[in-house]
Order: structure tokens, then sequence, then C-alpha cells
């Protein structure tokens, strides 16, 4: 590649332990390493205890201001040939300095998931009615995500639903997205070896962070409508709760006696889902690809999730476990997972294709560099091309900009 340097500005710092938005992000800065950028990571959050370390991944880190003019003298220092914004949001609020004062960097954006989509599903799912296709178009978070979208030269879409979705709904043209879920490594047989076995593991599992709505509404569900199903039928069974940022909501719901275990972050992500026999994932709203899913097929631990949980996951490949939409059918699914040693290696098995046919980071990476040489080539022309974006980068620069600078003033 002829370009080598890139600037991501992140919406947070990469907790990749804590959430399936930090392991995307360092899928991505090892995408770029691996094709020799040098990588400066900005961000105007605070840090916090479960940051990862960029400098040892060769990364630069710098904290940078909202609405502040120090990061147009910072972006025309640094001169990036890329810039890549994390969530629509970040794109909102430093896209048209980067257009302004970078106007050849290509500009890109990690959706990480629809955020009109997980809106729209949970406010249907709190007026206890179906979600409909018609509810997205009435969604201003929809207006100000697809603006975004049609700004960037390239996005990137985690989900072939979304796709879909900004294909066929929003009628965005198929040149500025970009299909790029979880670049994952395949699993070998030596790494299934020396997994626990069946017998070696007893216990139910569910992880999530619990600043994501979606995850507490589970463990809800999960504490109300499934577990004592699963209880009476396995009493010696335990469901073990690992998540970063519990509330004193989620800690209320510790039971001992109940075998519902609240126990916090967990140390090690990977090694609490691998020691778990069956993975509960009843998701009853949100978007994206589910982080907690694909770990669990990493680690070789069956799951059982909802629609919603396994979207665009599997393809039309078996699910490793079952998918279920009713608290009683899935709990029966889960106790006969829990019970059958032949499902669950079956289960088990399942999972690891699925990582290796629609995860796999060699051929995912070998598309994504192929189509950003595409776009070093053909910048002037694929610009041209996308009327939309170019007319929404002129209002912007007009309207985003402006208020920033009102912000700016009235800060000083």
């Amino acid at each position: 590649m002829s370009i080598k340097s890139l600037l991501i500005i992140g919406f947070v710092w990469p907790e990749p332990n804590s959430s399936a938005a930090g392991s995307r992000m360092m899928q991505l800065i090892s995408f770029f390493k691996n094709n020799n950028y040098t990588i400066t990571f900005a961000s105007a959050a605070q840090d916090s205890s479960f940051m990862v370390n960029l400098e040892s991944f060769g990364v630069e880190k710098k904290s940078i201001e909202l609405n502040n003019a120090s990061f147009d003298d910072f972006v025309i220092a640094l001169n990036p040939d890329v810039v890549l914004f994390d969530r629509f949001m970040i794109e909102e609020q430093f896209g048209w300095r980067v257009a302004e004062n970078c106007p050849k960097a290509i500009r890109l954006l990690d959706t990480e998931d629809l955020h009109c989509l997980r809106t729209s599903r949970q406010k249907a799912f709190k007026e206890n009615r179906d979600f409909q296709l018609s509810d997205l178009l009435q969604e201003e978070v929809a207006k100000r995500e697809i603006a975004s979208i049609l700004r960037c030269d390239l996005s990137f879409i985690i989900s072939e639903y979304e796709v879909k979705l900004l294909k066929e709904v929003f009628k965005v043209d198929t040149t500025i997205l970009h299909y790029l879920p979880f670049m994952l490594n395949e699993i070998s047989e030596i790494d299934l070896e020396v997994l626990p076995s069946f017998e070696s593991r007893n216990h139910f599992l569910f992880i999530g962070n619990f600043l994501h709505e979606p995850n507490w509404n589970t463990v809800q569900y999960l504490k109300e409508a499934i577990w004592p199903l699963i209880r009476k039928e396995l009493p010696d069974a335990s469901l073990k709760i690992y998540g970063g940022y519990a509330s004193q909501k989620v800690l209320q719901l510790h039971n001992a006696k109940e075998g519902f275990l609240i126990l916090g972050r967990a140390a090690e992500a990977n090694e609490v889902v691998r020691d778990a026999k069956v993975v509960l994932a009843p998701i009853r709203f949100g978007a994206g690809l589910k982080g907690k899913l694909v770990e669990a097929m990493q680690n070789g631990t069956p799951s059982v999730t909802t629609s919603i949980g396994a979207e665009s996951m599997n393809g039309d490949l078996l699910w490793n476990g079952f998918i279920e939409d009713n608290a009683l059918d899935i709990a029966l699914k889960a106790i006969e997972l829990y019970q059958n040693k032949e499902l669950w290696i079956q289960s088990q098995k399942n999972g690891i294709t699925i990582i290796k046919e629609r995860y796999d980071s060699v051929v995912l990476e070998s598309r994504l560099k192929v189509v950003i040489e595409n776009l070093v080539q053909n910048l002037d022309v694929h610009r041209q091309q996308n009327f939309l974006g170019n007319l929404l980068q002129f209002h912007t620069l007009r309207s985003t900009k402006y208020m920033s600078k009102w912000i700016e003033a009235k800060n000083k």
C-alpha cells in the first residue's frame, strides 16, 4: 500500500476485555499495523483502568478535546493519509475538521453496529410491540447516522442484515459500504484438544458489559423468566454472570441459594467462557454481531441465544447450540445442551465451523486491503460519484462547524 499514516479517532479508549467494540478496534489496529501503517489513536475520553496499553502495540496515544480548535493544529501537523472514525458520533464531531484541514485524507467510518437499529428495537421492546422497519425511518438517530455514512468515503458494516437495511431501507449506494465482520484466527484441532472437556464443565454463563443496555435487560430476563425453569430441573447448577461496570441494581440480583451469581468483571474473559458448559444469551433487542457469542465459539462453549442474538452470525450454517425466542424453549434447550454430551460436542464443532467459514481473518483482511487500495487509487472519482455525500459535507461545514465554534467560544 502507498499510504502509511492512519489516525483513529476513538469514542473511548479500547477495552478489548470489556466489550466487543474494544476487540473489534484491536482487530482493525492489527490489520493496519500488518500493512505497515504508522498509527495514532486519539480520543477525548477519560483514561480508564481497563484500557489497553496502545503504546505496547506500537500505536501513539493522543488526548484531544471536543469543540476545540487545538484539534485543527494537531491534525494539520499529523497530516494523516487515512482517518478512521470510531462510530458516527465521532464523525459528527470531528469529520468536518478533518475534511477542512486534511481534504485529501481518506475518511473511514467503523459503525460498530447500526445505532438506529438498536435504538428502534429498544423503543419497540419497551412499548411492548414488534419492531417494524418503518420505525427506522422515524428515528432521529437514523438521520444522523445515515448522514455520517454518506459523508465518509467508506463505512465498515459488521452485519449482513445491516448492509441489507442500508441498501433497501435507506437506499445507500453500496460503493460506500464494506461488509466487515469480526476478523478471527481459525481454531485448529490442537486448540480444540486442549479445551476443557464436557465432563469438566459444570455451570452456565452470561458475560457482558453493563454499560450496554441490552446486557442488563438480558440478565433481568434470565433472573425472572429463564433461570427459575432451568434451576427447577437442574437444582445443583449455577449461572455465573460476569461483566464490567455493574451497578447496584445488577449486584442486588445476586442470590447464592438460587445459584444466580453476579461476579463482576472477569479478570480474563476467555478463561471464564472456556470453563463454562453453556453460554446463555437470550438477547431481546440490539444490533450488530454479538462478541460474547463469537467468544463462546472460540472457546468451544455451546450457546443458547435468540434470533436477534444470532442475527447475521452463522449464515446458513448450523448454530453452536440453539436459537430460540421463547423463555420456556430457551430453558428446555439449555437443559438439553447441558446434559447431552453428544449434542454438546456437535454444537462445539458447529461453532468452530462458523469461525472458519465466516470470520477468517486472512480472507477478510485480504478483501479489505484490496478495497482500500482501490480507494487510494480512485479517490477523486469515488467522491465525485457520491453526490449526496458531497452535498451533506457542504452543509455540514456550515452547520455542525458553526455549532462547534459557538460551543468553543462559549467555553472560553
